[in-house]
């Protein structure tokens, strides 16, 4: 009896031992795995990963995802009220400080200045959580709808929203009419369009596999806000497109102005050239007729001797001249 007083700490402490030993060999076993090893944790989280959306999951899913983004606005405002009593403490310290003349009247204008930005965000936070509730009811009202299939589900919706704007966006692509028009939707060096393709880039890296790929709320409010953004982004990209395209170029009427002046200038060249051209020739077969007709006329027929040089154009027939009045 006195060994077993003595000794009984003994089954305890091989147990602890024990189960920390154990806990020590799979760790160990878990950091030894090769490259791309998985364990049967990481093998049952991707396959009920992998597994098809059920029917009523998928028609709750825009429901359920704008509850979460409510709770998320809610927390915001929390957040936002916490930032404004911190804020007006500050205030309050700046100014005793200031009143024992501690501190400068700078310290007291740079509390007061984050106190109106902290109550500015907690009035946009309110607003927030106002637009959120209308969200969830907008998605309350469309699940009957979605029950009775006249109505696609959330994640077919939001891909068809997804597949127009990269249909938009193809079209200046691929048509070249509308390249030639407005060139700054296919330049990415364009500010808008890098903008368009950072988001666009964005929503497709979140963009689900099909529509019944497994998606949480919180996956599908961000592939919501990424193909939101996407269209946005989009939608500037174009106005400014179209906005420079509809506008007459000057510095293109300008230049287009000289290129025609100088063709006509230069047309204008060619054909004095060519005039003169065709007046010397003509001259040389004139002269060329005259001498034969003298040659044959002979020395006494008391003609006239042709003129010396080129004779352009030829001399007009004399006409008689109206009887004096």
């Amino acid at each position: 009896m006195a060994l077993l007083v003595e000794w009984w700490w003994i089954g305890p402490a091989a147990a602890g031992a024990g189960t920390l030993g154990w806990i020590g060999v799979r760790r160990a076993r878990h950091r030894a795995l090769p490259a791309g090893t998985t364990t049967t944790g990481d093998r049952a989280a991707r396959a009920w990963a992998s597994r098809p959306m059920g029917k009523a999951a998928a028609r709750r899913l825009e429901l359920d995802a704008a509850q979460l983004d409510l709770l998320t606005a809610r927390n915001a405002v929390t957040r936002g009220r916490a930032d404004v009593k911190v804020a007006d403490a500050e205030v309050v310290r700046a100014q005793a400080e200031r009143a024992a003349s501690r501190v400068s009247g700078d310290v007291v204008a740079a509390a007061r200045g984050r106190l109106a930005d902290a109550q500015r965000d907690l009035r946009a936070a309110t607003a927030e959580v106002r637009a959120r509730r209308a969200g969830v009811k907008a998605a309350k009202a469309m699940l009957p709808a979605i029950r009775s299939g006249s109505a696609p589900l959330p994640v077919a919706h939001l891909l068809a929203e997804h597949d127009a704007i990269l249909a938009r966006w193809m079209a200046y692509e691929t048509d070249p009419g509308l390249a030639i028009d407005f060139p700054a939707m296919s330049d990415s060096r364009s500010p808008l369009l890098a903008d368009f393709l950072r988001a666009h880039e964005r929503a497709q890296w979140l963009r689900p596999a099909s529509v019944q790929t497994r998606l949480e709320p919180a996956e599908f409010l961000a592939y919501r806000d990424a193909v939101r953004r996407t269209g946005q982004a989009f939608d500037r990209a174009e106005r400014a497109a179209r906005r420079v395209g509809e506008q007459p170029s000057v510095e293109g009427n300008d230049a287009w102005s000289r290129v025609a002046s100088d063709l006509a200038e230069t047309a204008q060249r060619a054909l004095a050239r060519s005039m003169e051209s065709m007046g010397r020739a003509a001259a040389g077969k004139w002269n060329e007729r005259g001498a034969k007709r003298a040659q044959k006329a002979g020395p006494d027929a008391g003609a006239t001797p042709p003129r010396p040089g080129p004779v352009w154009p030829p001399p007009a027939r004399e006409r008689p001249q109206p009887p004096a009045s």
